[in-house]
């Protein structure tokens, strides 16, 4: 039944996307003066998770690379690498400058120097999941040098922009924004037929149970994906030749947990502490927890900064947060 695998895995990149060409023509727009050996302009992708701001991001970054014949790219996940010595690490890596960097006695300084002296091609960077940054410093850096060009992708605009200084806020407020929805369930119908299309054997599933996964994913690819994945691996395994309706009701709490356990193994130490105490300890209020996560962890980051954590996690479908200011409590989900 599966003919490529490749096709189901999240971090695939088909050679045509589905429903966001208004949005690959604004991106496109702001890398265009690349082509002529300029930067870009900076750009801010914006929307809730599964919206395909990842994907559109590398998907146009690789049409660039077809046209452009000098150009240096490089994609950072900032929910892994969130530290400003990861992120220059990273970009270093991508020029082959880190050969004698040592990642416990390099001072930042000295990376950030190596960067600074970068006199080759233009540079594009995708920094996802910018909001995870400790150090959001680094992105006045790279906003300096003019051979690179940042493309970033962040959930909500008013989260990313309350963690920046005014001197930062003063920079990004020029940025292009381009705004991601949530896919409509034909459309994530459309995008999981593409799939099946691709990476399953010819009438291996119906259309009738391809929009029941997308109702099930609530307009999130990543879920749905995750599901039509499960759903043609628990059939292979079966022996069948068809993923049908059972088989798929079957695989959508599978779909759904390996997304949501893919997203708890990338939160950050401190994010990781405050999931384990709700995990541990039931609703809380934000006192409480606060108070629980000072005692667990060496060096406790501000209140503030733990609410940009625990909104996060929300939005991420980890925690529930309900009630406002006083009455607000956190709960597992």
């Amino acid at each position: 039944m599966i003919r490529d695998a490749r096709v189901l895995q999240p971090q695939f990149i088909p050679e045509e996307v589905e429903h966001r060409n208004p949005e690959v023509n604004r991106l496109s727009d702001t890398l265009k003066p690349i082509m002529a050996g300029r930067p870009g302009e900076t750009s801010l992708l914006l929307g809730p998770s599964g919206a395909g701001k990842t994907c559109i991001a590398k998907y146009t970054l690789e049409r660039l690379r077809e046209n452009v014949l000098d150009i240096n790219t490089q994609y950072v996940n900032c929910w892994q690498d969130y530290t400003r010595f990861q992120v220059l690490y990273r970009l270093l890596d991508a020029v082959d400058r880190t050969v004698d960097v040592h990642r416990r006695s390099t001072p930042k300084d000295e990376l950030l120097d190596r960067l600074r002296e970068y006199d080759g091609p233009q540079f594009v960077v995708i920094l996802d999941e910018v909001d995870q940054l400790e150090d959001k410093s680094v992105l006045y850096d790279l906003y300096r040098m003019p051979s690179i060009t940042t493309v970033l992708i962040a959930n909500r605009e008013q989260e990313l922009f309350s963690q920046l200084d005014d001197r930062l806020t003063s920079r990004l407020q020029t940025c292009v924004r381009i705004a991601f929805d949530k896919y409509p369930l034909e459309e994530l119908v459309s995008i999981l037929g593409a799939r099946a299309r691709w990476g399953l054997a010819e009438d291996a599933i119906d259309e009738q149970e391809l929009a029941l996964i997308a109702d099930a994913a609530a307009g999130d690819a990543r879920v749905a994906i995750s599901i039509l994945r499960n759903a043609a691996r628990r059939a292979d395994q079966d022996g069948r030749d068809r993923i049908t309706t059972d088989v798929v009701r079957e695989a959508v709490p599978e779909g759904r947990d390996e997304v949501r356990q893919k997203t708890v193994e990338q939160l950050t130490p401190h994010q990781r502490a405050l999931y384990d105490i709700l995990q541990d300890e039931g609703e809380l209020s934000p006192g409480e927890l606060y108070d629980r996560y000072a005692e667990r962890v060496d060096d406790p980051k501000t209140r503030r900064t733990v609410r940009n954590y625990l909104s996060k996690m929300d939005h991420y479908r980890l925690v529930v947060a309900e009630g406002k200011n006083r009455a607000r409590t956190y709960r597992p989900r």
